[in-house]
């Protein structure tokens, strides 16, 4: 079932009622993209003249969909569509049953750092960040499978994400499951690729502020495909460019087709039509004043126009040098930049330079002073990096060839500076071999503060004894950029260290009957949280269910022999003591306190303990709740 959205939002547009259901819509349509399809006329406008996006249609059945609900099989509407499209949207709204367990050790700087590198699917990943990280990324950029034919593919499991990665992973027994090239053998080549992106990228799109952008790494094989499904999710609206990356320096001479292909792209999409690129800094090199000029600096440039003139007569006309009486006009195919009056103007103010050779041509003096931008549009072709610079970087870096086509360096960190200011997050959820993260470190080598990255890669298995996956390749390689730039900016403040987590199943236990013995069940379960996991794993589930930043500073003191740790200068108090008796009670809650009114913290204050710490005392219980509730602090949760 569908409805047409002129039919609501047409009429007198100051009634205030029409005003309300239009927002509503435009409301709608920011969270919900994939459920609006086209309404309008082929040429991308209505025919009273209303925008196509106006004319748009609502398609209720996937927007019952994306909201949870079961939707009867019927034909699909315009778009790009494929077997196992509503079951990849529907995995997108699956929850994850896992966790973020930390990883101090292999980490750098863990105390202090603000960046994280996560070892995990990304999918699952993707799922457990949504509260934490929600419209709070300012730039994401992921070089995913280009399913070339020998790209690794995830066979995502709709039912169980967490245990489909173990096996994938080798930590538990697998079924035959195994991550493997996708071939066009199986007969299914394009759908497994779209299958697998198009949930990534409903999730990934969730994560982005309002005014944030997308980048994808994409050749020539998916880029139309990817074009679609990004139109879908982000809205054809927010399309900003198809860049296009002369990714290789030199022809390829063994091109079966005998065409080199010297290129990728980059599809750049933003949430909203805040997002956009910051342009190049303009080249000052080119503006001086060598006739002394009192309106400053000036620099040369063509007076042609892009009209011919059959398209803009009134620039078709002929100038004269008011010093010497020679007429000038323009070629056919162009005209002037400028009409006769702005002309007349210009001559008139000395600013139209007339060349004194005969086969010569007009051009405008232009002044840096009437320049109000100091930066000129990117360019949509970028030919001055190539992939032999991303492979020599990390060759220099391991002192031999670990990982194939790495992306340069200063790629990166031109799209970081193109669309982020600093302390600003950027997320790349293909992290390969770490490329963004050493960008967002050489930003920070500048002086300049950091740009803070979230890091995703699957441990993919290598061939090598000494980097066995992909992820051990990508931390290693943050290590090492981040000691080297330290060794070259020894006074430097910026941050060169990362948080390493690793995906798991959860901390708190499901609940589960023991083969129909429920009285035994009662008793197993009366322990919510697995007793192999550490305080740290539990405290870092707690975070991400409360949709708190991974990289909060965690303080940790002890009251009475109970640890208790304070997240958030004092909003959120976890104690997650094995067991607390009565005599401890009134040494932690008072402790508590005093630590709460020592911070004065902004927000209200929050305490999370083990509920079988109490060992079913719900005297001791009471007792320590009443402690807290007295000094105004009455949200206490167990876990």
């Amino acid at each position: 079932m569908a409805i047409r959205i002129d039919k609501i939002v047409a009429g007198d547009p100051a009634s205030a009622s029409e005003d309300v259901v239009k927002g509503n819509v435009e409301r709608l349509r920011e969270l919900f993209p994939e459920a609006f399809t086209e309404g309008g006329g082929g040429d991308g406008f209505a025919g009273d003249g209303r925008s196509a996006q106006a004319r748009s249609t609502i398609d209720f059945d996937v927007l019952k969909q994306l909201l949870g609900g079961a939707v009867n099989e019927r034909e699909e509407k315009y778009g790009l569509n494929w077997n196992g499209k509503r079951k990849a949207r529907q995995l997108a709204l699956t929850p994850s049953t896992g966790t973020l367990r930390p990883c101090p050790g292999e980490s750098v700087d863990w105390e202090k750092t603000k960046n994280i590198f996560i070892e995990g699917d990304n999918l699952e990943v993707l799922k457990l960040l949504q509260k934490s990280y929600a419209g709070k990324v300012k730039l994401i950029y992921i070089d995913p499978p280009y399913n070339t034919g020998g790209d690794l593919v995830y066979p995502d499991d709709f039912k169980d994400g967490i245990r489909n990665y173990k096996m994938l992973t080798g930590q538990l027994d697998s079924d035959g499951r195994a991550l493997k090239a996708n071939t066009e053998a199986d007969g299914r080549l394009h759908t497994n690729w779209l299958n697998m992106m198009y949930p990534r990228l409903r999730l990934a799109r969730s994560l982005l502020q309002q005014d944030g952008l997308i980048f994808v790494s994409i050749s020539d094989h998916e880029v139309s495909r990817l074009r679609q499904i990004m139109d879908e999710l982000f809205g054809s609206e927010n399309f900003v460019a198809q860049l296009v990356w002369k990714s290789r320096q030199f022809p390829d001479s063994r091109a079966v087709t005998r065409v080199s292909t010297d290129h990728e792209y980059l599809l750049v999409f933003a949430m909203s039509e805040g997002g956009v690129l910051r342009g190049i800094q303009r080249d000052e090199t080119k503006f001086a004043n060598p006739d002394h000029d009192p309106r400053g600096p000036w620099m040369s440039r063509s007076l042609l126009g892009l009209a011919s003139a059959t398209q803009r007569p009134n620039l078709h006309y002929s100038i004269t040098d008011p010093d010497t009486d020679r007429v000038f006009a323009p070629p056919e195919n162009t005209g002037w930049r400028y009409g006769r009056e702005r002309m007349a103007d210009l001559i008139k103010a000395r600013a139209i330079l007339f060349p004194a050779k005969l086969d010569g041509r007009p051009r405008e003096k232009k002044f840096r002073r009437d320049i109000e931008n100091e930066f000129v549009a990117f360019p949509s072709i970028i030919d001055d990096l190539f992939t032999a610079h991303g492979t020599a970087e990390t060759r220099k870096t391991f002192g031999e060839d670990v990982f194939d086509f790495a992306k340069p360096v200063k790629l990166l960190e031109r799209i970081v500076e193109q669309t982020t200011e600093p302390g600003d997050l950027v997320l790349d959820f293909f992290a390969g071999s770490g490329t963004v993260g050493e960008a967002a470190f050489r930003l920070a080598s500048r002086g300049e503060l950091a740009r803070r990255f979230v890091l995703v890669q699957l441990p993919e298995p290598t061939v090598r004894d000494d980097f066995k996956t992909i992820a051990e390749i990508a931390k290693e390689r943050l290590r090492r950029a981040g000691a080297a730039i330290r060794k070259d900016n020894p006074l430097l403040k910026g941050d060169t260290g990362f948080r390493t987590f690793k995906l798991d199943t959860s901390n708190i236990r499901a609940w589960a009957v023991e083969q129909g013995d429920v009285a035994t069940s009662l008793v197993r379960n009366q322990e919510h949280l697995f007793s192999e996991r550490s305080e740290d794993d539990i405290l870092y589930e707690v975070l991400l269910k409360l949709g708190l930043d991974l990289t909060l500073p965690v303080v940790t003191r002890e009251f009475g022999g109970l640890r208790a740790h304070c997240i958030g200068a004092g909003t959120l108090f976890v104690c997650l003591a094995r067991r607390i008796d009565k005599g401890d009670i009134e040494i932690l809650g008072n402790g508590l306190v005093d630590w709460k009114f020592e911070l004065a913290p902004l927000g209200e204050t929050t305490v999370i303990f083990r509920d079988s710490a109490f060992q079913g005392d719900d005297v001791a219980k009471t007792n320590l709740l009443s402690i807290l509730e007295q000094h105004d602090i009455k949200n206490v949760r167990g876990l």
